[in-house]
């Protein structure tokens, strides 16, 4: 018989996190269950940590040239077998019932997709500092159904908000099957946001369980330390493609949320392309970024006191979390791309 969930973790120069991701995926309290590593490309000993587990429930698959986190997603769907797909992240974890609480809740909601909340915790830390109902803003006191304009409205970026697109859902793998969705391999950040989309224009029912059983990690050398550029010209891309789309065009609500959101990606995307050749040094660039970007000044000139203030938190006041606001959750992307 196939197995009633199919855990699938890509991974990246992770050996130093890896192990913790394994374990917590096949301690599960529900056992019925696989789990899928997609090894893309490391350079490290990942590969090594991941093959020294005997369970026989655990597959490592190893792709000899880094493609990218979407790829090595899809290569771990195409070999799922399970009722149920549950993505983890090589360097987040899962508390024990995890998948046990999200399944029956799921069959119990006849669900297509669940998330929980998020435990929000630093690498080093020995527990959470937060989760990502609690910075949302966003008062989630029993099991709600997510429709598709608020699952937009409440993710925009730099904003406070839900931020859904962080999540990490369980899929009914008969759902994907049959709209064949997948990740769109040439999105190689904010992946979680754009399959959640598909799956939400396709009719999905999504519900969000206000209790955390995933444990988030932030650490040094993911994506929050590099360029927000690529990120902010994919999210551009990718939302004008789906405003596009036929079940888009006849959701007004859903045209003026995704109209907001790249509004607000596109006025940060254009500060971001002068900001970005000043922190490089190349001031010719950011000379002819200014000229295409009048309004840079007053821009800067808004968010100057609140980066003022962030860096008085953070060096003079010792406060460590000032850098983790909320707001910027959404930039922490793994190196597993």
């Amino acid at each position: 018989m196939n197995p009633k969930v199919s855990v699938i973790i890509p991974a990246y120069n992770t050996e130093a996190y890896i192990a913790k991701a394994i374990e917590s995926a096949l301690e599960q309290t529900l056992t019925d269950i696989e789990v899928i590593i997609v090894d893309d490309g490391s350079s490290d000993k990942t590969v090594e940590v991941a093959k020294s587990f005997t369970d026989q429930r655990l597959k490592v698959i190893v792709n000899q040239q880094n493609l990218g986190v979407s790829a090595a997603r899809n290569r771990a769907l195409k070999a799922a077998q399970g009722e149920w797909i549950a993505v983890l992240d090589s360097d987040d974890w899962y508390a024990p019932e995890r998948l046990e609480k999200l399944v029956l809740l799921a069959e119990q909601k006849n669900a297509d997709m669940i998330a929980d909340d998020l435990h929000l915790i630093r690498d080093g830390a020995k527990s959470p500092w937060s989760t990502l109902i609690q910075e949302s803003g966003e008062h989630i006191e029993k099991i709600l159904q997510i429709d598709i304009v608020y699952f937009v409205r409440t993710d925009v970026y730099r904003q406070r908000g839900l931020h859904l697109g962080l999540s990490k859902p369980i899929f009914k793998r008969e759902f994907l099957l049959k709209h064949g969705i997948e990740y769109d391999e040439e999105i190689r950040m904010g992946q979680d946001f754009w399959i959640d989309m598909k799956c939400l224009i396709k009719g999905s029912r999504f519900f969000i369980e206000p209790k955390p059983y995933y444990f988030y990690r932030s650490r040094p050398g993911s994506l929050v330390h590099q360029s927000q550029l690529a990120r902010l010209n994919q999210y551009c891309k990718a939302t004008n493609y789906f405003m596009q789309q036929e079940a888009v065009k006849t959701n007004p609500d859903l045209i003026r949320a995704l109209y907001y959101n790249l509004k607000v990606s596109k006025k940060n995307l254009a500060y971001l392309q002068v900001v970005e050749p000043i922190k490089q040094g190349k001031w010719l660039t950011a000379l002819t970024e200014i000229r295409k970007n009048p309004g840079f000044f007053y821009d800067f000139t808004s968010r100057f006191k609140n980066v003022v203030e962030r860096r008085i938190q953070y060096y003079v006041m010792g406060n460590k979390s000032s850098f983790d606001m909320y707001p910027n959750l959404h930039k922490k992307r793994k190196t597993t791309n």
